[in-house]
């Protein structure tokens, strides 16, 4: 009882803040969502934690507790009370919990104003935020191949980050190596290229593994928009991520 009282309330968290994962979701087999709504929840709780406050240490405080809860899971001990890390626990193996340390680890990048190093920092925070969120929950759903998921990740992590800049850029951040057109389309079509790449792989993802993928939405829409049309990605015009055929997706297994 008390599981559902928290998947219920995980749900409710992914509705009202990540619509796209809320609907891929509810496309799946209710066994799949178990394992899905928990995950997406704590995504949504690490990717806030920095932009609640202006102060650096506080946000470093939480998102330090949420690395405790990924070492409490990993450990396999007990684990705090809370309607998110408590079913979360329960879904995830010590190698997923250790997994999802690394992208809250990676959310530091969001604490500060600091640009990226260069573009291996770059692609290592897509890969750990929205490549891992991907993998652990493909891995947690069935069998999959990790390249052929974290490819699918990186691009909708790009497409998901491009819908985000203008915002980045009135909040002070710089989010990207390289603003210039040419920048920004060279990204997008490397994004669409590891998109593209997984997707002529699909049969190595397996049938009840590919729920965790339907949330890639209408990346490859909004890539091919930023390579014809760099300027769209900084006057906020491009494609919308939830436009796309779900219903078929969720019948057919693609993605």
């Amino acid at each position: 009882m008390q599981f559902d009282d928290d998947l219920t309330a995980c749900a409710a968290i992914v509705e009202r803040a990540d619509p796209l994962r809320f609907r891929a979701t509810m496309a799946a087999p209710v066994k799949a969502r178990r394992v899905l709504f928990p995950l997406y929840a704590f995504n949504i709780e690490v990717a806030r934690a920095p932009w609640v406050t202006q102060e650096a240490m506080i946000a470093e405080m939480r998102l330090q507790w949420w690395r405790d809860v990924c070492e409490e899971i990993g450990q396999g001990g007990p684990v705090r009370r809370h309607e998110v890390a408590t079913p979360l626990a329960s879904v995830l193996t010590a190698d997923q919990a250790r997994c999802l340390d690394t992208l809250v680890g990676a959310r530091r990048w969001d604490i500060y104003r600091d640009a990226f190093e260069d573009a291996a920092h770059f692609d290592a925070y897509i890969d750990q935020t929205a490549g891992s969120l991907m993998w652990v929950a493909a891995s947690g759903l069935g069998a999959a191949d990790e390249t052929v998921v974290r490819d699918a990740g990186y691009g909708a992590g790009v497409a998901a980050w491009f819908h985000a800049i203008p915002q980045l850029v009135e909040q002070g951040r710089v989010p990207l190596l390289d603003g210039t057109d040419a920048g920004v389309a060279g990204l997008a079509h490397k994004a669409l290229g590891r998109l593209q790449n997984a997707r002529s792989q699909r049969g190595k993802v397996s049938a009840a593994a590919r729920p965790a993928l339907f949330s890639i939405g209408a990346s490859a829409a909004v890539l091919e928009a930023a390579i014809r049309e760099p300027s769209r990605v900084g006057d906020g015009s491009l494609p919308a991520l939830d436009d796309f055929p779900l219903s078929w997706r969720a019948l057919s297994g693609r993605w």
